[in-house]
């Protein structure tokens, strides 16, 4: 077979493009590679188009991330409307941080994002809705609720690239030097581990609720 007819032979078998397979192969790529890396001629190497095509359905780079924004906002459920809503609002932090955990390696972007994307603006209101049904000032609303923000912004941040993840510094102290001169964090690093993640997040997580839930009673 010549080399004209292989291509073509190719191109016909070829998934054809759409949103939601671009999508779905940036956050492969950004998950492979990382967001450092990620640029839209790799992502049309591996979709085996040109990049122009790419800009067919997202004008550029920027619509693109914004586009994954929204993919990850749709994967956080407000919960059931007739649940209490302190327990909405617990099932929205499990559900946000199993979002941040499906996309490691996109998440720093999306912890910094404005998420003022209709589909996020659409999110964000949702969860102040609930909010609202606790019974809660304006004020205290908009309080609580970049509070919740912080906290989930944190935790996850550290899970998908802190701690866990290994030392970043050029030079990292050794093992030796580390259990010798630093004593208390040796002792309690064990506890920073992947395996008491969850744990940490609901503990910390149920502290937070306790102090949201008896707002309504004020």
């Amino acid at each position: 077979m010549s080399e004209c007819k292989r291509i073509a032979t190719k191109k016909k078998g070829r998934e054809p493009l759409s949103h939601e397979r671009i999508v779905a192969a940036a956050f492969a790529l950004v998950d492979r590679r990382g967001l450092a890396a990620f640029s839209t001629r790799l992502l049309a190497e591996d979709l085996g188009c040109e990049a122009m095509s790419i800009y067919h359905y997202f004008p550029s780079k920027a619509h693109l991330l914004d586009a994954m924004v929204d993919r990850c906002m749709a994967e956080i459920p407000a919960g059931p409307s007739d649940d209490d809503w302190i327990e909405r609002v617990r099932r929205i932090a499990h559900g946000y941080r199993a979002m941040a955990l499906r996309h490691p390696g996109f998440y720093p972007l999306l912890a910094v994002h404005r998420l003022n994307t209709r589909a996020a603006l659409g999110l964000l209101d949702r969860v102040l809705k609930v909010f609202e049904a606790g019974g809660l000032s304006t004020e205290e609303r908009a309080r609580q609720f970049r509070i919740f923000g912080y906290y989930l912004t944190g935790a996850c941040l550290d899970e998908t690239a802190g701690y866990a993840k290994g030392p970043s510094a050029a030079e990292p102290v050794s093992g030796d030097e580390f259990a010798r001169d630093f004593p208390s964090i040796a002792a309690v690093g064990p506890y920073f581990q992947p395996e008491y993640h969850r744990r940490t997040f609901e503990a910390g997580l149920e502290i937070l609720l306790e102090r949201i839930g008896a707002l309504q009673k004020n």
